[in-house]
């Protein structure tokens, strides 16, 4: 009887050990998940910015040299409207960075409407600033 007892003990210890370890491995197998989501999110982000804030430096100067910028505005438009799902991606997976990343988005957008060529340079170095501590912030955070 002792025997069983034992054999009862053993299996269910053996069942409950087993059951431990595949919850911790398939904890483990989501957080890796989710920081690969989130990478991808923060890659996605930083690229978008790039070609917003490019789009936005030659809309801008094409309007303040008087030269013809509809297409360089349709372009813009595009680049705004693609760095809308990224933001949102990063600000809801990592909302740690939330603002660092709004702050990066508004400096972008702020190249809009420009007084003069100085203001351009400087809003471009504001908005690639910006962007370079997004950077740094997201690196920090995949550290932790």
């Amino acid at each position: 009887m002792l025997t069983a007892i034992v054999a009862v003990l053993g299996t269910l210890a053996g069942s409950l050990l087993t059951g431990l370890l595949q919850r911790a491995q398939h904890r483990a197998t989501e957080t890796k998940a989710r920081r690969a989501e989130g990478i991808a999110a923060i890659s996605e982000l930083a690229t978008v910015l790039a070609d917003h804030r490019r789009a936005m430096w030659v809309r801008e100067d094409l309007r303040l040299r008087g030269k013809d910028w509809t297409e360089a505005r349709a372009t813009s438009h595009t680049t705004r409207s693609a760095v809308t799902a990224p933001l949102l991606r990063v600000s809801t997976l990592l909302p740690d960075l939330a603002s660092a990343a709004q702050t990066a988005a508004q400096a972008t957008y702020a190249l809009r409407g420009v007084s003069d060529e100085a203001d351009l340079a400087e809003k471009r170095e504001h908005a690639i600033a910006a962007a370079d501590r997004f950077a740094t912030a997201a690196g920090s955070a995949l550290t932790t």
